[in-house]
C-alpha cells in the first residue's frame, strides 16, 4: 500500500512515500492500522485516544477524503493511493 505523508506526519515517520505491506487490508482504516504498526511514531499524531482519526488530519483515499465516503472503514484496494497530512494555515 502506498502512502503520502505531508508536513511533521513525514518528519515523524522519517520519510514521505512510504510503502507499507498491507495485503488483507479491505479498509482504509485497516491500511492505517498497518501503517501505524510500521511507523509506531505516527499514532499519536494521527489518533486520538479513543483511536479514532484526531478531527484535524485529513486522510485521503485516492484524492478524495474518506470522511465524504464511509470514514475507516472505506473500502481500499492494494492500488489506492493513501495521504495524510495536518491542517495546513498560513497566508
Amino acid at each position: 500500500m502506498d502512502w503520502k505523508l505531508f508536513a511533521d506526519l513525514a518528519e515523524a515517520a522519517g520519510e514521505s512515500e512510504p510503502t507499507v505491506e498491507a495485503p488483507d487490508a479491505a479498509t482504509v482504516g485497516e491500511a492505517l492500522d498497518a501503517l501505524l504498526e510500521a511507523y509506531p511514531a505516527l499514532a499519536t499524531r494521527v489518533l486520538d485516544e479513543d483511536g479514532s482519526l484526531r478531527g484535524h488530519v485529513n486522510l485521503l483515499r485516492n484524492g478524495r477524503d474518506v470522511r465524504e465516503a464511509e470514514g475507516l472503514d472505506t473500502p481500499v484496494d492494494d492500488d489506492d493511493e493513501l495521504a495524510l497530512f495536518p491542517p495546513v494555515s498560513g497566508g
